[in-house]
């Protein structure tokens, strides 16, 4: 009955390429239905972690699966297309203002349930990566230890490589299925691809096309976005991203940003920095109000081209206005340039940084060190503003409990605009200055000065970029979820391998994955922190980090440590280094040894790490099992990342110490074995 034929021994191309080829895939599919799921499935804007954890787990089992009889690797294209098509025809949109899970949206209640979305996604991206993942581990096997592992890493390079091309290009979901089914098509050659095989590459080409397709749709690096006249608002153009409203280009008369000048009286205007600026609405504002100088910040390209196409005002075409594709952070670090007025103009991404538990793409602008570094671009009688619809008295009293402590007096809160409706939700602003006079907090303004209307939360850092999460604690959901998720890949790591108890002499690898992948998030962070939270950062690190494995294997392969145990001592020396320097120190480097220093500092313990690994790795009998360990430590690793919502990032690495310290405790004998030899 099971007549799909394996990718892994479909045709006569040769292991190699065939192994770099099925590890590309592998990768370059997880990517893309992490970024395609968030884009259809509105709570994985801020929930895509889940699909990272399936794929991990996947992953997993098709390792674990590549000693099975019946390869069942020859299916993942039917159950792939399978997929795509039931998320396509069954959208979901879900309702949430809930306080504890900080994403403040209004959301259109639709489709199934929330806690039957979660776990069918995550269980069936688990299904597809699992399916790919056997392919490339039944040729996995046929390689020694590190070759197979360094084929795997190329073909994983390659993906990110390839995945981000096509971000950068903007190109639509059509063109990653035509990417993914070229290359099964590729690994069945010269035989011809099954009817399942044929039938899920259809039907996952015809869906995506039939997205790419849709009239007013666009693909940026960050969300789906859709721009069309909203007839309701006079045929001003509504932008919506992933399924959710979130622009509406207007003329200076009607932006919503214009009530900020009822209250900020900077003695000039002649430099203005606005964060966040999108379609355009608070630059052709500030053009009107006289400012002789516009630097626009937008993270998003898209964003910023419909405002310069199609903004009724074309505040773009001035010359006074100049435009930075950039992280609102990131060029606060780097500028050297004093600013009348800085804005932080509606910047709410409602997405999260590629496959990260909570951190959004402007959480670091919400922080207190973040704030500081405002304040010191702002001219001496400067003004720092930023509006948002914050929906919870607790998140007004944290930032103006932050704005208080960085300008030494309580900021102006205003309603820039009343609520309105039974369900309204006042768009809210805050001004502050070190200069009294350059504020008017006056009932004229709508404006008064804030005051705490309860207990204060702590304020958010750059440690805990969390400022949506009201205390350091880990929401019930997911909590729930993750209980639930660790019971189902348990029971599904069972059902696979069997008894649990043959696996446990990789119990020092499995460690090593939960390590590693806490490890790989404490850098993602960083890197964000440092150097912006764009997609391109992201893909950078991601690459970095493969390449520092791969050239832990080049070493691995020619030096044989008669001492491994000195390798975890030389690990926990850089993991103490990275513990003890603080971020700010790095961020007050000029870019290039900021980046140097970066590099060092976050692959150092990386490439350390692999060397332990591959140290280990290269002599095991059973490379697949012990791989599927290893990867299976990863998934437990990314829930073990949720602890950041309650320690922060940088308590991280003492989890990585100790988890690394659990590998050697379980890996002695073998270390023992590789000193006698």
């Amino acid at each position: 009955m099971l007549s799909a034929r394996s990718l892994a021994d479909a045709g006569t191309v040769s292991d190699r390429v065939r192994l770099v080829g099925l590890s590309f895939l592998m990768l370059f599919v997880e990517l893309a239905l992490i970024r395609w799921t968030g884009s259809n499935v509105v709570y994985l804007s801020y929930f895509s972690n889940f699909v990272l954890l399936g794929s991990f787990l996947g992953i997993g089992i098709g390792f674990l699966r590549a000693r099975a009889k019946v390869d069942l690797s020859g299916w993942a294209p039917l159950v792939l297309g399978a997929f795509v098509l039931v998320i396509a025809v069954a959208p979901v949109k879900i309702t949430q203002d809930n306080a504890d899970v900080f994403t403040f949206s209004s959301l259109s209640a639709g489709g199934p349930p929330r806690e039957v979305v979660l776990p069918l996604i995550f269980l069936a991206s688990a299904a597809v990566l699992a399916l790919i993942a056997e392919g490339v581990a039944r040729t996995f096997a046929r390689f020694d230890n590190l070759d197979a592992y360094k084929y795997d890493l190329l073909g994983s390079i390659l993906g990110i490589v390839a995945f981000s091309a096509l971000s950068f290009l903007r190109l639509p979901p059509l063109a990653w299925g035509l990417v993914a089914g070229a290359v099964v098509v590729a690994m069945v050659l010269p035989r011809v691809p099954t009817v399942p095989q044929v039938v899920g590459i259809v039907i996952l080409v015809v869906v995506l096309a039939v997205e790419s397709f849709s009239p007013n749709l666009a693909w940026s690096p960050y969300y789906k976005v859709k721009a069309a006249p909203n007839p309701d608002l006079d045929d001003n153009l509504q932008v919506d991203v992933n399924g959710v409203p979130h622009q509406v280009h207007q003329t200076p008369e009607f932006a919503p940003g214009k009530g900020v000048y009822d209250v900020v009286r900077p003695p000039s205007l002649d430099d203005v920095l606005i964060i966040g600026a999108g379609g355009g609405n608070d630059v052709a504002v500030a053009l009107e109000r006289g400012a002789q100088h516009v630097d626009a910040v937008e993270i998003d390209p898209k964003l910023y081209e419909l405002g310069r196409d199609r903004h009724p005002s074309r505040p773009y075409d001035d010359p006074r206005v100049d435009i930075h594709i950039d992280d609102g952070r990131a060029f606060l670090e780097r500028s050297e340039r004093e600013y009348d007025l800085i804005l932080l103009a509606l910047p709410d991404s409602i997405t999260l940084i590629g496959g990260q538990s909570a951190l959004r793409l402007e959480s670091y602008l919400f922080t207190e060190e973040a704030m500081e570094s405002a304040r010191d671009r702002l001219k001496p009688d400067g003004v720092f503003t930023m509006y948002n619809y914050y929906r919870e008295d607790w998140l007004i009293d944290r930032y103006g409990s932050m704005l208080e402590g960085v300008y030494g007096r309580a900021p102006c809160l205003q309603d820039v605009l009343p609520a309105y409706g039974p369900n309204g939700v006042a768009l809210t602003g805050f001004s502050a200055s070190r200069e009294e006079s350059s504020i008017e907090c006056t009932e004229a303004g709508r404006a008064r000065t804030w005051q705490a209307s309860g207990e204060i939360p702590e304020p958010a850092t750059d440690d805990h970029p969390y400022p949506y999460l009201r205390t350091r604690s880990l929401p019930t959901i997911y909590a729930v979820s993750l209980a639930l998720i660790l019971l189902v890949s348990l029971l599904a790591v069972r059902g696979v391998a069997g008894p649990m108890r043959p696996m446990t002499r990789f119990a020092d690898l499995f460690f090593m994955g939960v390590a590693f992948l806490l490890l790989e998030t404490k850098n993602v962070v960083q890197f964000a922190l440092l150097f912006g939270t764009t997609w391109f950062v992201n893909a950078l690190v991601f690459g970095g980090v493969l390449s520092s494995v791969l050239l832990a294997i080049a070493v691995s392969r020619r030096v044989t440590f008669k001492r491994p145990e000195l390798l975890y001592g030389l690990l926990l020396a850089s993991l103490v280094v990275a513990f003890f320097l603080p971020p700010e120190l790095l961020l007050d480097l000029a870019l290039v040894p900021r980046f140097l220093a970066a590099v060092t500092i976050a692959f150092t313990p990386i490439f350390t790490a692999n060397l332990v690994f591959t140290q280990r790795f290269k002599d095991t009998g059973d490379s697949t099992t012990a791989f599927g360990a290893n990867l299976l430590g990863s998934m437990v690793g990314g829930v073990l990342e949720y602890l950041a919502l309650v320690t922060g990032y940088r308590s991280l690495l003492v989890v990585v110490a100790v988890l690394y310290g659990l590998a050697f405790l379980f890996g002695r004998r073998h270390l023992g074995v590789r000193a006698a030899a």
